[in-house]
């Protein structure tokens, strides 16, 4: 897959070695390198695998291996935690009786 100039894509680069780590890490932190996903619009045509320049949506400039072009976004809020989803209309009872009374 390729991208033009202008299209969306996400960059991947190492900003630390191992080794260029501070020590006060814990040990499994400090064993492997700091990694970087980053989200931008292409300064250029790239394949994807090439190491390609990126402007951010406010305006900062990086470098990275193009890895993919127009990402999704893929975060979310987990799993729903079943105790708290009831929480809100719970608390609005005990509010309301607060005020009844």
């Amino acid at each position: 897959m390729s991208a033009k100039k202008g299209d969306w894509v996400q960059i991947h680069r190492i900003e630390l070695k191992p080794s260029e780590r501070v020590s006060n890490l814990p040990l499994d932190t400090q064993n492997v390198p700091l990694e970087v996903w980053q989200k931008g619009f292409a300064a250029h045509e790239a394949l994807v695998g090439d190491e390609i320049e990126i402007e951010t949506v406010i305006g900062r400039k990086a470098k990275g291996e193009l890895v993919k072009v127009n990402p999704e976004y893929e975060h979310n809020f987990g799993k729903p935690v079943v105790e708290l989803l009831t929480i809100g209309a719970e608390l609005r009872k005990i509010l309301e009786g607060e005020k009844n009374e």
